[in-house]
């Protein structure tokens, strides 16, 4: 019989923490668990849990084929209760050695487990002053043999155990609808408590909770004062708990840190630091202990340390300091030899403009950091209550700063890294790895858009396209799911979901219902499902999905048509106005009640997958409706839709809104077309983005894909990486390219959105796609191109790693594909007509080059079309290039292919005068001579005709 490998350590719900999992929020934690390697043939039969609780172990054999997210086997757990969990696993009869165990702690799960109360320092912490520190004392009366704190805040919280911090996490408790949501976190602090007395403080910030927050300058929106709730619970070898929990009896005194704010920075003078006796009391405030969580997800931390590339001295004399990279977190700067009472300052920004820091983008942020010297010893200077986004500081104090001495701490969530990408094109590599800053930088305890402006908010849409991508870069699953619990908390009455999520607009706008954001509600837990397999994630929230598309049917009505009204559409269209970028080419109609057709089938779908039948058949029914009437309104009978947008018809068959082939097939043609006569430039914003390479592709225009994937032409992916950017812009041209910053109101430098296209990469440019929730299946469909020698995408999906690699070269092609344990795989061998369908395990093919016919085929002009032309990215540029040197065009091949739009059936011969239709333009001639010998005779050099009936310009 084949055999396997044991399994791996089990893994509890979505958490990614190392063993021990503390603190986790149910007493019936699901498993999972990954077996590395097994023989051929060898499947999983059965399994056995064995649970081991106060020393007793009990094991639990189940028969099934499952390995992700399997219940609990064992009674539930109670508050506080450790268990010690390992598997083995079973091909028929035989049996895999036990794999690694993993320890498991719950929280606190009811609100009586808490004696600590929530208390607010009395006299001081009073917004706008310094930063209180609360605490109080425990006298250990023996040897310590475990000690817990658990701790939450009205605030962020920093808590120490005489005087050492007890971890690296940043900003506790994060942010979550503290209206609804408070997290708690839960510290192991057996290795700093002792014997005899212990002193617990904690330094309270503003945070979310109190500080500034969105757009509107408003501040303290959740709450005015700052509270601390800590519960610190002492096991000594005796067996006695010893209990410090926050009361009355706490007390407090002022921190050396004068101001903090998320957006404006931390002002700290060390002159004030320690050694200071508490000298204020506390009191006991409200506090909502029933809305305590656990948290879902990874906590927010340091992840990683940018060194300085360079250190100058900027035309204003200031110092300047470039880390080569735009991250989010803080500096930490070393300073020494300044006298008492220098004030250090730094302040912080994306991009340099005229050589200064370009700060007009951060708006009203301060983002300023400042430090008061306590003298000339060396001092490492680092802030704890605040966060930038920035890939330059501005150093002001330190005279003949050193590089060493400075460095960028990166700071966010801290996800476990699940996907990677590579090629052999050095641009595309570098945008992916632009995408991947971006998620690091917005993944800050919520999808975010931006880290760096007076905004940072949870902003549906753009974590509604961008889910995708996401969710194969790096484990969001926790994150995410924590963040949608928030979004059915927040949701209105009436089933409208904010625009942002927390919702702090609070406004009338913010109730409006608008397409692709509260769209969010359905397909960012359909996107959940698809790519982690949890159906509990569409259990938890199909109540939120089915109020959001029962608000859009209400407005809708009986014709089913989603129209007027407020509507982002669109978003950032390369071609809107700067201020007003949802005036996008795409009608908001067209764009709205596609949105309301795919909401209805996705809703219908996860009623389907949860066995609720009625519930699936009218939404079913509904889906049709919308289609229909969206073909009715829309959609002409051979397949243009109105606007003639390409989101508009990316949207439409992507989402299968088309009931005719014909019409997907003229949908696509038109799409391609639309694509050339841009001059392959992007013109979609952030709705039809991340579908139109996919609309492409699966339309047979492939080819016209990777001409708009490459472009590095403004607008295009590839543009910012041009211009120096490292991370993912707000706007197609954030940066112009003379260097200056947008005009735009409205522009960030580190923004996710238009990254979604990353999705496409993973899944067509290397071929690493889910066929079965959970990547239970594999799809495996690479799209090799000329223009690409190799791609390579890998996952950590829940059952392992899967991999895919294609290498062209010497007239053969290579596929490499690796399927993990527990999957299987459907593969699509480029070429060949059958798919192969593999288990799991390495696998290796090797075919003739399905590129290679096209690279060798000459191309005869005189039978070409216009179409073609554009289509040949060789011969096009010398046209264009011709275009322009004779002074017919003067914007580039951009202009020309726009001057082409309406030619492009006619013959590639007559391209010349179609771009010049009458011999009195000047350069006319010219170009007709250029052309000719550009196309090798196969081009008129006729003179004074416009034989595609093109009239003088």
């Amino acid at each position: 019989m084949p055999l396997s490998a044991p399994p791996t350590a089990p893994r509890f719900e979505h958490r990614t923490d190392a063993s021990p999992v503390l603190g986790t929020g149910t007493p019936t934690p699901r498993l999972s668990w990954t077996i590395e390697h097994a023989e051929a043939g060898w499947e999983q039969t059965a399994y056995e849990v064995e649970v081991v609780r106060g020393g007793v172990a009990q094991a639990y054999r189940v028969s099934s084929p499952e390995q992700v997210l399997v219940p609990w086997p064992a009674p539930p757990l109670s508050s506080r209760e450790r268990a010690e969990v390992r598997i083995r696993v079973a091909h028929g009869e035989d049996w895999s050695s036990w794999g690694d165990a993993a320890v498991v702690e719950t929280g606190l799960l009811e609100p009586s487990d808490w004696a600590a109360r929530f208390i607010s320092p009395v006299g001081i912490g009073a917004e706008g002053g310094r930063a209180p520190v609360l605490c109080a004392s425990i006298d250990v009366p023996g040897p310590v043999r475990s000690a817990r704190l658990y701790a939450t805040a009205h605030g962020v919280y920093i808590p120490s155990v005489n005087g050492r911090r007890v971890d690296d996490t940043a900003l506790a408790p994060g942010w979550t609808s503290y209206h609804h949501r408070l997290r708690y976190h839960v510290y192991d602090l057996t290795d700093l408590v002792r014997p005899g007395p212990n002193l617990l403080e904690v330094l309270l910030g503003n945070g979310w909770y109190r500080g500034r927050l969105g757009y509107t300058n408003d501040r303290a929106l959740y709450g005015d004062r700052l509270a601390l709730l800590a519960q610190l619970e002492i096991t000594t070898t005796d067996g006695t708990v010893h209990v410090l929990a926050t009361d009355g009896t706490w007390r407090a005194r002022e921190s050396e840190v004068l101001a903090d704010d998320l957006y404006d920075g931390q002002t700290t003078d060390l002159r004030l630091r320690g050694g200071l006796a508490p000298t204020a009391g506390v009191e006991t405030v409200d506090g909502d202990l029933s809305g305590l969580v656990a948290p879902d997800g990874p906590p927010i931390r340091p992840t990683g340390v940018l060194p300085a590339r360079r250190v100058w001295t900027a035309p204003s004399g200031t110092t300047l300091v470039d880390f080569g990279q735009n991250a989010v977190g803080w500096v930490r700067l070393t300073v020494r030899g300044s006298a008492e009472g220098t004030e250090v300052v730094l302040r912080h920004a994306e991009v340099l403009e005229d050589g200064e820091l370009g700060t007009r983008p951060l708006r009203s942020a301060r983002a300023t950091d400042t430090w008061i010297l306590s003298g000339p010893d060396e001092e490492v200077l680092e802030p704890s209550l605040t966060l930038h986004g920035f890939r330059y500081a501005e150093v002001t104090g330190v005279p003949g700063l050193r590089p060493e001495d400075v460095e960028l701490v990166v700071v966010g969530s801290d996800l476990r890294r699940t996907g990677w990408f590579s090629s052999s094109h050095q641009e595309l590599d570098r945008f992916h790895e632009n995408v991947v800053w971006s998620t690091r930088g917005n993944f800050v305890d919520l999808p975010t858009d931006c880290p760096q402006r007076d905004e940072r908010l949870g902003w549906t849409g753009d974590i509604q396209v961008f889910g995708p991508t996401a969710t194969f870069l790096y484990d969001t699953s926790g994150l995410l799911r924590s963040w949608l619990t928030d979004l059915a908390a927040e949701q209105f009455p009436d089933g409208s979901v904010p625009h942002v999520v927390p919702d702090v607009n609070c406004n009338g706008l913010a109730a409006t219902p608008a397409a692709a954001w509260g769209d969010a509600a359905t397909i960012v837990p359909w996107t959940l499902y698809r790519r982690t397999g949890d159906l509990q994630v569409l259990e938890r929230q199909l109540p939120s999905m089915r109020a959001w598309v029962d608000r859009i049917a209400a407005l809708a009505g009986p014709e089913r048509l989603w129209q007027g009204g407020f509507q982002y559409g669109d978003w950032l269209d390369p071609t809107a106005p700067p201020e007003e970028p949802g005036r996008a080419k795409a009608h908001p109609d067209v764009v709205a009640t596609a949105h309301f057709a795919r909401s209805s089938w996705i809703l219908a779908e996860s009623a389907r997958l949860l066995g609720r039948n009625d519930e699936a058949e009218k939404y079913r029914v509904l889906a049709g409706e919308v289609r229909a009437a969206f073909v009715r309104a829309f959609v002409t009978a051979v397949g243009r839709i109105f606007s003639d947008a390409p989101t508009a018809y990316a949207l439409a068959i992507e989402w299968d809104l088309l009931p005719h082939p014909h019409q997907r097939e003229e949908a696509g043609r038109r799409l391609a077309d639309l694509v050339r006569a841009s001059g392959f430039r992007i013109s979609t914003g952030f709705v039809g983005t991340p579908l139109v390479c996919d609309a492409l592709t699966s339309t047979g225009h492939l080819d016209v894909a990777y001409r708009l994937l490459l472009q590095t032409q403004c607008p295009s992916w590839l543009y910012a990486v041009t211009m120096g950017g490292t991370t993912v812009w707000e706007r197609w041209d954030s940066l112009l390219p003379d260097g200056s910053i947008h005009p735009g109101g409205m522009t960030s430098f580190n923004h996710y959105a238009l990254g979604a296209v990353a999705d496409w990469l993973h899944r067509s440019v290397a071929g690493l796609a889910p066929a079965a929730p959970g990547y239970r299946r594999l799809l495996v469909r690479p799209r090799p191109t000329p223009a690409l020698t190799r791609a390579a995408a890998r996952h950590t999906t829940p059952y392992g790693e899967a991999a895919v690699s294609w290498e062209r070269t010497a007239g053969r092609l290579r596929l490499t594909v690796r399927v993990p344990v527990g999957a299987t795989a459907e593969v699509h061998v480029p070429g060949e007509a059958k798919s192969t369908q593999v288990g799991h395990g390495d696998h290796e093919w090797t075919v003739g080059d399905p590129t290679s016919a096209a690279r060798r085929q000459a191309r005869d002009w005189s039978t070409a079309t216009v179409r073609d032309l554009l289509d040949d990215a060789g011969t096009w540029a010398e046209v264009a290039a011709a275009a322009d040197a004779t002074g017919i065009t003067s914007e580039g091949d951009a202009q020309a292919a726009r001057m082409l739009a309406n030619y492009l059936d006619a013959p590639a011969s007559l391209v010349a005068e179609a771009l010049a239709p009458d011999d009195r333009f000047p350069g006319a001639a010219e170009l007709r001579r250029r052309v000719a010998d550009i196309l090798g005779g196969g081009a008129t050099a006729a003179v004074g005709r416009s034989p595609v009936g093109a009239e003088a310009q």
